[in-house]
């Protein structure tokens, strides 16, 4: 795999982007709670489950929204109501907004001449190099498959050699190729000081992209920091499991006096067993249940959405 090399940038600007105490509501729904970030050059992922407030949070950044509360700014310039900011942000939003009917040269070259490029055909041809659509950059956008229009909003986005690059679910729809490509092209854009930050509710997505991370659920700001510490978070929280056997209340005596075991109930549907360590008790319990001469039915993570696992973030 080629991984293109980024044009020269030789503008001061530093691409910082900063939240002060911004929340976001709609009529009585708070979708954003007095969460305040900053961003610097590099990678950073924007992690949480679906409904979180992810989105809320880019839009603001971009200036679609205007915060309720608190000041949103890149650079010391607030976003909102404020054009001039385009000029060094790009923005790839969920949500599809694209003319099926241009092709992605088209596409591409339209939003160079909206930035008032000295050389719009030129700007394409280096956008589309970056993102590996040359070959198919005749083809209309319609004839696309979603990996391939997601790579050819994120040359249009980047067309501009924006210091800030924001990305609503950048990876949705992309083949592990592609995924492998854009992953070394935000990684070479950090590296040359961009300011990036890109929306997941993937932890693994993020591991392989950013160094830092920002947790958000229920429109607050969980955790913070680098992704080794967002994960030990999330793996040393207690796991709950139900346990379906041969001989339940045999077993629950047995795995009481196991260290991993914090708590276990008992019911007309099972057993529920409360783990302080997933591996040491998924270790445990076979072994228990061989010495025991018990025969497990079933073994199921009770609490394994992807929503229990960030609340127990904001929890903690």
């Amino acid at each position: 795999m080629t991984t293109q090399t980024l044009p020269a940038d030789t503008r001061t600007t530093t691409g910082v982007v900063e939240l002060s105490n911004v929340s976001r509501w709609y009529g009585n729904v708070v979708a954003v709670n007095d969460i305040s970030m900053s961003l610097y050059p590099g990678v950073t992922g924007l992690l949480g489950p679906n409904g979180a407030g992810k989105t809320t949070v880019l839009h603001m950044m971009a200036g679609f929204l205007a915060p309720s509360r608190g000041t949103v700014t890149i650079d010391g310039k607030p976003t909102w109501r404020n054009p001039s900011v385009y000029r060094d942000l790009g923005l790839v939003t969920e949500r599809e907004a694209v003319h099926g009917y241009l092709t992605a040269r088209q596409f591409v070259t339209a939003c160079a001449k909206m930035q008032k490029l000295p050389d719009p055909a030129g700007a394409a041809q280096r956008a589309l190099e970056l993102v590996e659509m040359t070959g198919a950059a005749e083809r209309r956008i319609e004839t696309f498959s979603k990996g391939m229009r997601q790579r050819t909003r994120v040359a249009a986005a980047l067309v501009h050699e924006p210091r800030v690059l924001l990305l609503d679910e950048p990876f949705n729809g992309m083949d592990p190729r592609q995924r492998m490509h854009m992953m070394e092209l935000l990684h070479s854009l950090g590296d040359r000081g961009h300011t990036i930050l890109f929306s997941s509710h993937i932890l693994e997505e993020v591991e392989q992209v950013a160094g830092l991370v920002q947790v958000i659920v229920a429109g607050r700001l969980a955790a913070s920091g680098d992704y080794r510490k967002i994960r030990r978070l999330m793996t040393n929280r207690p796991h709950v499991f139900a346990v379906r056997s041969s001989d339940d209340r045999r077993l629950a005596v047995a795995l009481i006096a196991e260290k991993s075991v914090a708590g276990i109930e008992i019911d007309a549907t099972g057993m529920t067993v409360r783990a302080a360590d997933y591996g040491s008790f998924t270790r445990a319990l076979p072994r228990i249940a061989l010495d025991q001469g018990i025969r497990l039915h079933q073994l199921v993570p009770s609490d394994e959405s992807l929503e229990s696992v960030f609340s127990y973030l904001l929890e903690g």
